[in-house]
């Protein structure tokens, strides 16, 4: 098995040793393309309006001076479009990405491209609140990795799955989880610049540790109710945003409104 590993935390960051630590357990034919720096929060965007630079670190790895996105794209269309891996491994990130995190994370951005290029792919994160436990990642992933792929999941979803904040033992079980909801956009910071002038920094000054950033939603089923269960999270994640409820119910009712204008 071919295996391609990125994340958003870069190329140097500790929970990237983790991952290749993890991937040497399953194959010895990997990848790896990550960005050169850290990109945390940059979502699944595109570097358009300046050149990318791909400094080659030795054989079969690379960094990349873009987003989580661009090092995907990189590499399934140019540096592995003769050898495209069957796997792409995202993380391991130095926090959780469940609930609204998904919707900002370069980490589960990494497994979104992937899965748009036609390869299956799944984000790791590794929740933590003082001491960020990397051990939980590197002893359960490898066995989860295999489980899932022996499952298999449609070309239009990915995997997300994050480990608790918790040591290898005390992991209570893995859950299948939905998507659960809480806020962390909302922090915002304003201060002055020695000139001045205000600017403002976007999140809690100690997000991991605050504890009003870890007062979480934790409905019964979601990935936030297992992390604070001790358990590994396991969302399976539709590309497709479509609300199909409310799609059908966009569909009758403009149908009624061409009928009365017919009508008319």
């Amino acid at each position: 098995m071919r295996v391609l590993l990125s994340n958003d935390d870069g190329i140097g960051a500790p929970g990237f040793a983790v991952l290749e630590a993890i991937a040497r357990k399953l194959t010895k034919d990997i990848w790896v393309v990550a960005p050169e720096t850290e990109q945390s929060g940059a979502s699944h965007s595109l570097t358009l309006h300046r050149p990318l630079r791909v400094r080659q670190v030795r054989r079969r790895r690379f960094a990349v001076d873009g987003t989580p996105t661009d090092c995907v794209l990189l590499a399934l269309n140019t540096l592995m479009k003769d050898n495209r891996p069957d796997l792409v491994l995202s993380g391991v990130n130095r926090g959780m990405n469940a609930a609204d995190d998904v919707t900002y994370s370069g980490t589960v951005a990494v497994a979104m491209e992937a899965t748009l290029l036609g390869v299956p792919a799944i984000a790791f994160s590794q929740d933590f609140t003082n001491r960020v436990h990397w051990s939980t990642a590197e002893t359960h992933a490898p066995l989860l990795v295999c489980r899932l792929l022996a499952v298999g999941w449609p070309k239009d979803v990915l995997i997300n799955v994050n480990f608790p904040d918790v040591v290898p033992t005390a992991v209570t079980g893995v859950e299948i989880a939905r998507q659960g909801r809480y806020m962390f956009g909302d922090a915002v910071t304003e201060r002055q610049d020695p000139r001045g002038r205000p600017y403002f920094w976007i999140g809690a000054e100690n997000s991991d540790t605050d504890p009003t950033m870890r007062a979480r939603e934790r409905r019964r089923g979601t990935d936030l109710w297992a992390l604070s269960r001790g358990a590994i999270s396991v969302t399976a994640v539709s590309l497709d945003l479509t609300h199909r409820a409310t799609q059908r119910r966009l569909e009758e009712a403009f149908a009624r409104c061409s009928t009365s204008r017919a009508s008319a």
